[in-house]
């Protein structure tokens, strides 16, 4: 826990809060401009708004947006001695890996979190929907936090190991592009195993778009629930692997 609370610390004055914050409110603002130049009022009320924030996010933006999120969760450690100071420390290797990564985690979850309240506001304040969203959307909401944590835990993983900001970054923005090549390819199991198609796969949940079928059933959320647990313990032992490896 101390680890942990070293971390978030660390995130009080961190840009991260500007990602976690605009990202998510660009998308449905995005979103909500296209329909409003196509002269349009969301046709299926709160669905509309939802597909339209969520599906594009969950192809590319997020899996970059929470690869800038690890490059700055790790930028102070590669300046100055940080480095140095970090790894001579009595913190353990596997706290620190875990720490980064559930820190990532949490901002991840923000994101989300105010994903969800972008929609309602834009829904409310723009188009005037009658209402609140179904609340399958809350449940969503929180998969989606769930798959991104494969994401995090490989992204943090990728910025720990360089040094350099853009690099992790740039394999986010190639690791999205694939993932969308697969989704679209409807390749049964692989997005399953892969953390950036995993992500996509659940922002479509419900939507009726790819191969999602519209309905949201037990099956798919035990899979996205199963794989994200397998994937991101995976991940952390490679990881604190890794960084044994290094220190030594």
């Amino acid at each position: 826990m101390q680890a942990l609370r070293a971390e978030l610390i660390k995130l009080k004055r961190s840009l991260s809060w500007t990602v976690v914050t605009l990202l998510p409110l660009i998308m449905v603002l995005s979103g909500a401009v296209n329909t409003l130049m196509a002269g349009e009022q969301p046709d299926d009320g709160w669905h509309t708004m939802w597909l339209r924030s969520a599906v594009f996010y969950g192809l590319f933006p997020l899996a970059v947006g929470i690869g800038i999120l690890a490059s700055l969760v790790w930028r102070s450690e590669h300046q100055g001695g940080n480095w140095n100071a970090l790894m001579s420390g009595p913190t353990s290797t596997w706290r620190i890996v875990t720490a980064k990564a559930a820190s990532l985690g949490l901002l991840t979850a923000g994101m989300q979190v105010l994903l969800l309240g972008s929609v309602v506001a834009v829904g409310k304040l723009v188009f005037g929907l009658p209402g609140m969203p179904p609340a399958e959307y809350l449940g969503i909401t929180a998969l989606i936090a769930v798959a991104c944590l494969p994401v995090a835990v490989l992204q943090s993983g990728l910025s720990m190991l360089f040094r350099s900001f853009a690099v992790p970054i740039a394999v986010a923005f190639t690791g999205a592009g694939l993932a969308v090549v697969l989704l679209l390819a409807e390749i049964p199991g692989v997005v399953w195993v892969f953390p950036y198609a995993l992500i996509g796969r659940s922002t479509q949940l419900g939507t009726g778009t790819f191969a999602d079928s519209g309905d949201i059933s037990a099956v798919d959320v035990l899979t996205v629930l199963g794989a994200s647990g397998l994937l991101t313990f995976a991940l952390l032992a490679v990881s604190v692997a890794w960084l044994e490896r290094k220190d030594l």
